[in-house]
């Protein structure tokens, strides 16, 4: 069973084979969707490389989501080849190391606002310019955005700024769903648990996330497993979920909801 059959997807945040966006591109690709990907700066070659490993025939598309310019620039190309969306994968955060694991009053107004550009208001961006393309889909349901989260209800040791950036995130999103919606456009957020990927890594502290999580979720957790994820990111873009809008949908075990 395809459950993408025909439906075109752009997904940002491919730089490393561990990373959760890798993997939802690789389950999209096995459940037939036309598959392309995005990357920025010097991260560029990273994804072109990680294109090849996926067999994606198409060139990597330069998307920095800071720059105006070059969101529109993609936007342009994806309409030339492709004329339409019919799935977008939010995949993208970034803080400064100073946000992270130093508490949240040691760092500066500046490099918060780094990592909310970067990692929250991305998600507007990045709707604002492609959402005529995202009109434009023919999938059964219409468009689907997922924004990849971190349950941003708690406070988590160390998380510090990224988990005040994933909050906004998830309010964001709301707020982009109730706008979009007309549109025949759903956007949810797929909140999943700890992975061990490299850019959880990054996080100080992450092997309590590790320890822990396992302990709090009735389903258990294994950090080394993220094909829940990627399978229920698929269950998103698919006309499955079709009336599923404005929601966090958590892939965790079940830990975000015990005490």
């Amino acid at each position: 069973m395809e459950l993408l059959r025909g439906h075109r997807i752009l997904i940002t945040g491919v730089l490393t084979d561990d990373s959760l966006a890798f993997g939802i591109a690789e389950a999209a690709l096995r459940e037939g969707a036309d598959v392309r990907l995005t990357g920025a700066g010097r991260g560029l070659s990273l994804t072109r490389r990680m294109a090849k490993r996926l067999g994606v025939q198409h060139d990597v598309i330069p998307l920095d989501v800071t720059d105006d310019a070059q969101i529109a620039e993609a936007t342009q190309i994806i309409s030339r080849e492709w004329g339409r969306l019919d799935g977008l994968v939010h995949a993208i955060g970034f803080a400064p190391e100073s946000a992270l694991g130093r508490g949240m009053l040691a760092t500066s107004f500046a490099e918060v606002a780094t990592a909310l550009e970067i990692s929250t208001f991305s998600l507007a961006a990045l709707v604002k310019h492609f959402r005529p393309l995202l009109q434009a889909s023919t999938a059964h349901g219409g468009a689907s955005v997922i924004a990849l989260d971190f349950d941003g209800t708690r406070a988590y040791p160390h998380y510090d700024w990224m988990g005040v950036a994933k909050a906004g995130l998830e309010s964001l999103g709301r707020y982009i769903a109730k706008e979009v919606g007309p549109d025949k456009i759903r956007v949810n957020m797929l909140a999943s648990g700890p992975i061990r990927t490299m850019a959880a890594r990054s996080i100080p502290g992450f092997e309590e996330f590790e320890d822990r999580w396992h302990e709090r979720a009735p389903l258990g957790w294994d950090v080394r497993d993220a094909t829940p994820v990627h399978d229920t990111a698929v269950a998103l873009l698919s006309p499955l979920m079709r009336g599923t809008t404005a929601s966090i949908v958590y892939v965790d075990g079940g830990a975000h909801a015990m005490g």
